[in-house]
């Protein structure tokens, strides 16, 4: 049995995503925090936009590979820190998954093309760089806007919401609004776009 270097790539995302010390239980079954979050990423992808490229399908799976290694409370817990935060982190995943692209016998310019994904590179401009953000905005909605609901205040979960639909695109906006969300949350997003 052949293992082609997407296999390989795939399995060791996975393998760093499972050393994930934080779980998350969904549907009772306790999971690797960014081994599940790697994996409704990737499943999202697949949902949404099946013909994805491959550059876009390992993007997906590695968006937040071993976040867990840069905790946000290494930094200042004001703006300036949160955006140096993210901005760190995306090299840091960028990094870390052209490490194993490389493991996995990828061309230079395969590696080149996955880290400018990761790194949200001409967002509105670059059509798979966008097809990523549509998915890691649907994700949020899907599975992180409910837990963020319970420990935020409206103005600021309105402005949330706005931020994240202003990333989408408007195929994100028509999929987004299929999302089978709570009666409440979905009354928050409408409002939260003046719908």
């Amino acid at each position: 049995m052949t293992t082609t270097p997407f296999q390989k790539a795939s399995a060791w995302i996975d393998a760093e995503n499972a050393q994930d010390p934080n779980s998350e239980t969904y549907q009772s079954v306790s999971h690797p925090k960014e081994l599940l979050y790697s994996n409704r990423m990737y499943q999202r992808l697949m949902d949404f936009y099946p013909e994805a490229s491959e550059a876009v399908q390992i993007a997906a799976k590695a968006q937040h590979i071993c976040r867990w290694k840069m905790p946000r409370e290494s930094y200042p817990m004001d703006r300036v820190g949160y955006l140096k935060w993210r901005e760190d982190l995306k090299k840091f995943h960028a990094k870390l998954t052209a490490e194993i692209l490389e493991k996995a016998g990828y061309s230079e310019e395969f590696i080149a093309r996955v880290s400018f994904l990761i790194e949200k590179k001409l967002l509105k401009k670059d059509a798979e760089t966008q097809l990523l953000e549509d998915v890691i905005c649907l994700v949020f909605l899907e599975y992180y806007l409910d837990p963020f609901v319970h420990k935020h205040d409206t103005e600021k979960l309105k402005n949330i919401i706005l931020k994240t639909w202003n990333k989408m695109s408007d195929k994100g906006h028509e999929e987004a609004l299929k999302i089978n969300f709570s009666a409440e949350n979905l009354q928050l997003i409408k409002e939260s776009l003046g719908l």
